[in-house]
């Protein structure tokens, strides 16, 4: 009997972790997308949502191709723990409300098939302060899926939208001087940094 109650709580312990996107490990960063000498890692945040694109006419006549809309993704820390979200502009939200706005500065192919591209975005705080208010440039990396659709855009399902799932780690970076995070040092600890 008391074997049976101890099942019950891990198998639902073991299921929600299977729902929540687990923090990956640091990778081996390709150097176009590498860090900036007097920056490091403060944070490394898990994202699981959609890329959206639509279907748009082409530059030539009766044509048609799926145009990049905006991300839309939930933020997970190491301990899959909800920390915010990542949508159009790019922007990254953290749950204090600090937001920070990227501009993509240089991108390469992931090794994944259908995986949208690692990219290293320089970033500038938009918000109040807090958890991303110091962060100054976001690599994405470990993609999987989100890639456009190969088919299903013409010129007769010009309007229509896609949705496809996708999940990737970020990698929030600040000046080496900066403790810029308020639990930076708890998550360079987790991450092994």
């Amino acid at each position: 009997m008391q074997s049976k109650i101890l099942a019950i709580p891990l198998a639902i312990a073991v299921s929600a972790c299977a729902q929540v996107p687990n923090v990956t490990p640091a990778v081996q960063v390709p150097d176009k997308i590498k860090a900036a000498a007097n920056e490091s890692v403060v944070m490394i945040a898990a994202a699981k949502g959609v890329q959206i694109y639509e279907c748009r006419s082409g530059k030539d006549a009766g044509t048609a191709d799926w145009v990049f809309v905006a991300p839309e993704a939930a933020l997970f820390d190491a301990n899959g723990k909800s920390i915010g979200k990542h949508y159009a502009g790019p922007r990254w939200q953290a749950l204090d409300g600090s937001t920070i706005a990227g501009t993509m500065k240089e991108r390469v192919d992931a090794p994944q098939a259908d995986a949208i591209p690692w990219l290293l975005l320089t970033a500038r705080s938009i918000g109040p302060e807090g958890s991303f208010s110091k962060v100054t440039s976001v690599q994405r990396v470990n993609t999987v899926g989100g890639a456009a659709p190969r088919t299903g855009c013409s010129s007769a399902a010009v309007g229509q939208i896609a949705r496809v799932p996708y999940a990737a780690d970020y990698y929030f970076l600040a000046a080496a001087d900066h403790s810029a995070l308020p639990y930076a040092t708890q998550v360079r600890a987790s991450q092994g940094y």
